[in-house]
């Protein structure tokens, strides 16, 4: 009987786990992200028919009520800098995926994702621990100020 009860606890569990679609807690910055997971990458694309990895990050911070220049080393110059064991969700993460600087950027969500446009796969999230992206880290910046993370941002 017990194990019937255990059974039927872990199933309930992995049931709602699976209902729940994203792994973060809801917040504005998630559902913007989880509106827009999958859409394909497209070279300068700023909509939600196709997304660059800036236009993803621009698009993704205008619905916060923040506006970022349009290219990743243009947004790498907004904000302070954070050390990557400071992250909160909302930082951007930017990386140099060319061998001349960055060139590429993507949102911090938390417990070591971030969500980006990747040339390959289009929206996605992925971990700052991949080795593609480990290798190639530059920094982060927090653009979003305390009002706007605990509206946005904060679970």
């Amino acid at each position: 009987m017990r194990k019937t009860i255990m059974a039927a606890a872990a199933s309930l569990a992995i049931f709602f786990t699976m209902q729940s679609g994203s792994a973060f807690a809801s917040t504005t910055l998630t559902s913007v992200v989880d509106s827009v997971y999958g859409t394909p990458y497209r070279t300068g694309g700023i909509s939600t028919s196709g997304f660059d990895c800036s236009g993803f990050t621009k698009y993704v911070y205008q619905k916060m009520g923040v506006n970022l220049p349009r290219v990743s080393t243009d947004q790498f110059k907004q904000g302070s800098a954070v050390s990557k064991s400071e992250l909160k969700p909302g930082d951007l993460v930017f990386f140099n995926t060319t061998g001349k600087g960055v060139s590429h950027v993507g949102i911090y969500l938390g417990n070591g994702e971030f969500a980006h446009s990747s040339s390959s796969k289009g929206v996605r999230i992925d971990s700052l621990n991949n080795s593609y992206y480990k290798a190639r880290y530059v920094g982060a910046k927090r653009v979003l100020n305390q009002n706007s993370y605990s509206l946005y941002a904060q679970a």
